[in-house]
């Protein structure tokens, strides 16, 4: 791809090896130029857009933290009432925390009104911007400044929400995860949201080297093992119909979820001082009944 048509352009501050960055990337590739960005405050906004530069070179907007789905949806509105809606893409991305808890009330409503607004959730999984606390997206026993592991604690002890399946519940045209590892089934993916009638959704996982605690150089090993391992399983569902999921990724055989955690410092209590064999087995029967319900 020639550097000019780079329509996230670099220069911006994400850290090395951001997964946001590259979800970002390979979400406008395949969205092309005719798009406009809504995205609410995080980290892709406080990296990308610090007055007077900026590191979009398409129509981008930020919004407050609770609310991207609703500007979106004033978007889609404002074009047609102007007759300018045919052939211009709007794409929201919002963190997992800007989607899963704060702006989930936006969320809904934009599916409810039937908005033809692709939403694409980068998840890495805590509150990274404002200092790795966690989310409803952080899973179980991992590491986040408010989720603290020590004697009485695994850290975090709820199970990470089911986005997906919420959005499905919706009754909307298209929903599908994606990871950046697996980037040609993304693409494809973003390609058949933006030409949904109606609202689309994808859960991106992104994973981050400072709050995963892993090298920069590993991104893309560690969000290709959340697949192999069935953590992040690839699937896309049209119009709600959950019962008729479709994997897009099948793993040939399913690694242990311990080669996942393992690689992950915010997994690091689960293996010292002593392993804590008895968590790692429960984590690895929550994917295990996961991967069944999904037929991985």
């Amino acid at each position: 791809m020639k550097e000019e048509k780079q329509l996230l352009a670099p220069g911006h501050r994400m850290c090395a090896g951001c997964g946001v960055a590259l979800s970002a990337r390979l979400c406008l590739e395949a969205a092309g130029e005719k798009t406009i960005v809504v995205v609410p405050t995080g980290c892709m906004e406080v990296t990308t857009s610090q007055y007077p530069e900026t590191a979009w070179r398409v129509p981008f907007i930020h919004v407050a933290f609770e609310n991207a789905a609703a500007a979106a949806s004033g978007v889609d509105a404002a074009l047609k009432m102007m007759g300018k809606r045919e052939g211009v893409n709007i794409v929201a991305m919002g963190g997992d925390g800007g989607t899963f808890d704060i702006g989930l009330q936006a969320l809904s409503g934009m599916f409810e009104r039937g908005h033809r607004v692709t939403y694409v959730c980068n998840d890495n999984e805590a509150y990274m911007n404002t200092g790795i606390q966690r989310s409803s997206a952080t899973p179980y026993a991992a590491w986040t400044t408010t989720s603290p592991p020590g004697k009485k604690s695994i850290g975090e002890f709820r199970e990470k929400k089911p986005i997906g399946y919420i959005a499905a519940a919706h009754g909307i045209p298209y929903v599908a995860t994606a990871t950046i590892a697996y980037f040609a089934d993304y693409q494809k993916k973003v390609k058949k949201a933006l030409s949904a009638d109606g609202p689309a959704f994808i859960h991106v996982l992104t994973p981050c080297p400072v709050g995963w605690r892993f090298p920069p150089d590993r991104t893309v090993e560690v969000s290709r093992l959340a697949v192999q391992t069935g953590v992040f399983p690839l699937w896309e569902v049209r119009d709600g119909d959950i019962e008729n999921l479709r994997i897009t990724v099948k793993p040939p055989e399913r690694k242990p979820v311990e080669e996942y955690l393992a690689v992950q410092g915010r997994f690091s209590h689960l293996f010292k001082p002593e392993k804590q064999q008895d968590v790692i087995d429960r984590i690895q029967k929550m994917v295990d009944e996961k991967c069944e319900r999904y037929g991985i």
